[in-house]
């Protein structure tokens, strides 16, 4: 089914999600014929986020973040959306597929894949569609023992460097990823790559996670997520565009990418970045309910059903152990949504099989009846099912493959 989420029928125009009761109740009619779990998107509340967003950015470009997506369909209607340009994605298979319907797909992450690297090395249009993320030399050894540069086109590379914050007296805060980090070493890196034959150095990437991925209306702890925050922000603002400046002695960028869902205003700040990368926000993941700024719309949701009451008070569903990546904590659950008051049992959690559910709403549940919840990050829903809903208002419109409905499984 091809998307436009432009022309959205029905409700678009209405935020039925304003309303828990209204909202997920006419979820649960659009879906009221089918069994097991479900897998829905209501199409009015990923509107409005993808619209939302743009607004946000304030005119920078968004690089979409297929790892938070993993529905083609959504991506090709997102960047048919003027705005949206091209595809963060996460390996290079990956890539290597978007790329035959896209042309602009840069790998977020390195990659150590043979086979995937000799495909690209194989295919001229690819070659000219896909860049690679590399932060290290070795990343260049690695491709050149698997085809020397005499026998292939140039590939196309980025720089990732680091973007994290180091903190007087607590060290480092934010995600670990590339070992560049100074204007010096990144611009060394530059020359490395610009003096060497087969490759060509196209753009840089900084991600600040500490910002974009780390909610600052969560709770007790808040005042100091935003003092952190605050200054990691200016730190991260001086120091990357003296490392763009430096960089851009060496070589012409074709663009600076920064940020994700939850720093859009931060990061469009930055005059030294030409694109923001963003996907949380689309589908929006409960992670993404904990910041000042912006409000998601619960764009994607799953139903699960009551298959047993071990107790007047605990409704069983089936499934539900659809924990998000990241550290093992309670906030990487799935977390039920409706019927509101319930919760999972501090200790069994979300089960591979089965998830006992607490709370006065458990009462009034009966077998067969549907829960839904939401989770934690965006995109791995997609790893779980095979197709999601597509919901407008209490009518289901149609249906679109995740990934893993197209046979794909990257990670």
């Amino acid at each position: 089914m091809t998307l436009d989420l432009l022309a959205v029928p029905g409700t678009a125009g209405a935020r039925t999600w304003a309303d828990p009761a209204a909202h997920w109740g006419a979820m649960t009619a659009a879906v009221a014929d089918l069994s097991g779990p479900v897998a829905a998107i209501s199409l009015p509340a990923v509107r409005y986020n993808a619209l939302d967003m743009l607004v946000r950015a304030a005119g920078v470009p968004i690089r979409v973040a297929s790892k938070s997506v993993r529905i083609r369909a959504m991506l090709d209607a997102t960047l048919a959306l003027p705005g949206y340009r091209g595809i963060l994605a996460f390996t290079l298979p990956e890539a290597l597929w978007l790329a035959e319907t896209h042309d602009d797909v840069v790998v977020g992450y390195p990659t150590a894949d043979r086979a995937a690297i000799a495909r690209l090395a194989a295919a001229d249009v690819a070659a000219s569609r896909v860049t690679l993320m590399i932060d290290d030399i070795a990343q260049l050894d690695l491709i050149d023992a698997v085809v020397a540069p005499a026998r292939r086109a140039p590939i196309r590379v980025a720089l990732d460097i680091d973007a994290s914050w180091r903190a007087p007296g607590l060290g480092h805060i934010g995600v670990h990823r590339s070992p560049v980090r100074q204007p010096s070493e990144a611009a060394n890196l530059a020359r490395l790559v610009v003096d060497r034959p087969g490759f060509r150095l196209v753009g840089l990437m900084m991600y600040e996670a500490q910002i974009a991925g780390q909610g600052d209306d969560t709770g007790s702890g808040d005042a100091v997520v935003r003092w952190m925050q605050r200054r990691s922000g200016q730190e991260l603002i001086e120091r990357r565009g003296a490392i763009v400046t430096a960089v851009e002695r060496i070589a012409s960028l074709e663009f600076v990418n920064g940020g994700g869902t939850g720093s859009l205003e931060l990061t469009a700040s930055d005059p030294s970045v030409t694109e923001i990368t963003a996907g949380s926000g689309l589908l929006a993941g409960h992670l993404f309910d904990g910041y000042r700024a912006f409000a998601p719309a619960p764009a994607a949701a799953f139903a699960l059903e009551v298959v047993r009451k071990p107790a007047p008070d605990v409704a069983t569903v089936l499934g539900g152990g659809w924990i998000a990546s990241g550290p093992p904590v309670a906030s990487r659950q799935p977390a039920p949504v409706w019927p509101a008051g319930l919760s999972t049992l501090s200790r069994e959690g979300a089960g591979e099989v089965q998830t006992p559910l607490r709370g006065a709403a458990a009462r009034g549940l009966r077998i067969g009846d549907r829960v839904w919840f939401r989770h934690a990050k965006s995109g791995e829903l997609g790893e779980r099912v095979e197709e999601f809903q597509l919901v407008d208002g209490d009518r289901r419109v149609g249906s679109v493959p995740s990934y893993r409905g197209e046979g794909r499984a990257f990670l």
